[in-house]
């Protein structure tokens, strides 16, 4: 078992790290780290002595002051570096620096310098040291208003404040996860490591305009947030964006959510969701003996699964006479499609309420709603 200590472990980045080790449990175990180990030398010393591999997460990000972010972040690194110096132990130090290195800023002046004390460390004491170079990282939990924009702009737009853009860049990204899983892997290759010095740099998994990003947001917001449709995710980064907007809702006072039932003597119907990709899904309780549907429709796709009770479904081509039978039961739950051009229905042939699930790749649209009444 490989002995992973992170420091920062309530942080954002931290977090999602030290949750996902935890699921590695026979690869890895945790060594709980306490903030107020950098105010207390023999606890950061007994930290660092029970750790094959320290994550260095802890770190300012921001400050009304500069210089405090500077000094903070420099000496965060020496109080690391010195109580390995008194313990002796030798972990494969992981540092999270930073791509505005290349700026000149005290922030990213900060994390170089920090970066290279460690690497220093490692060289002198023959220890192994990743100094990774992350681009800007967005995803759950991420604090707004500190160091991501796409934190700010979920919390004002689920809040009811209007987001505002300072400047349209081309912004280089990488959803938490991908990072979680990139210094995993650095962990895993420790001896592929090639030099202390050289600084490992951690790709970029998308690439967009703050524009973009926002007029994504906005649409989650009036889509999904609003009126409760799913949105069409076109890629690996809109999923993990939406993924990210969802976790700034206020949940407790946002479900739960209730559905519009339309109750008639046949029974229940109830639409459950749409999708943004187009479709829906509802549901429906039907009483014995009452028959649903005697339409057919010539563009849908549709389908009816039922799992509670028991049903006959027909369906018969428009312009023939043969009837097709179909015959199901909760107890084994299936589904008949119904393809266009063939009128169907379904009747409760059992003696308790049938739960028939439908989905259908359209949203209901009454003024176009491709549904032509003929009784099978």
């Amino acid at each position: 078992m490989i002995r992973v200590g992170i420091t920062g472990q309530n942080g954002f980045v931290a977090y999602h790290l030290y949750q996902t080790i935890n699921l590695l449990n026979t690869e890895f175990s945790l060594v709980d780290f306490d903030r107020s180990a950098f105010e207390d030398e023999n606890k950061l010393r007994d930290f660092v002595s029970n750790c094959d591999v320290i994550v260095h997460l802890a770190g300012m990000n921001r400050h009304e002051s500069q210089q405090v972010i500077y000094d903070t972040n420099v000496q965060l690194a020496q109080l690391l570096v010195d109580a390995l110096e008194y313990t002796g132990n030798k972990p494969h130090v992981l540092f999270s620096s930073s791509t505005q290195e290349g700026l000149d800023n005290l922030y990213g002046n900060s994390k170089k310098h920090a970066r290279e004390i460690l690497a220093s460390w490692a060289n002198k004491n023959g220890a192994v040291f990743s100094g990774l170079l992350i681009p800007n990282v967005f995803g759950p939990f991420c604090k707004p208003e500190y160091n991501s924009f796409i934190a700010t702009f979920c919390h004002k737009l689920v809040t009811g404040a209007q987001p505002e853009i300072k400047v349209d860049s081309e912004v280089n990204l990488i959803y938490v996860g991908e990072l979680v899983t990139q210094i995993i892997e650095t962990i895993r290759n420790k001896n592929e490591q090639v030099s202390n010095d050289k600084p490992v740099v951690i790709s970029h998994t998308s690439s967009n305009k703050v524009s973009k990003i926002l007029e994504l947001l906005v649409s989650y917001k009036e889509n999904y947030f609003d009126i409760g449709i799913i949105p069409e995710l076109n890629n690996q980064f809109e999923l993990n964006l939406f993924n990210t907007f969802r976790c700034y809702f206020p949940h407790k006072e946002y479900f739960p959510k209730y559905f519009k039932k339309n109750i008639d003597p046949r029974g229940a119907f109830v639409e459950v969701i749409r999708l943004g990709i187009g479709g829906q899904v509802s549901y429906s309780t039907t009483v014995p003996g009452i028959t649903r549907g005697n339409h057919f429709h010539t563009r849908k796709i549709e389908r009816f699964a039922v799992i509670k009770g028991k049903a006959k479904i027909q369906l018969r081509k428009i312009g023939t006479s043969e009837v097709f039978d179909f015959y199901l039961d909760g107890e084994s739950p299936s589904y008949v499609d119904m393809p266009i051009w063939y009128t169907h229905n379904i009747e409760n042939i059992g003696e308790e309420e049938l739960l028939t699930i439908f989905w259908i790749n359209e949203h209901y649209n009454p003024a176009d709603p491709d549904t032509f009444f003929v009784v099978v």
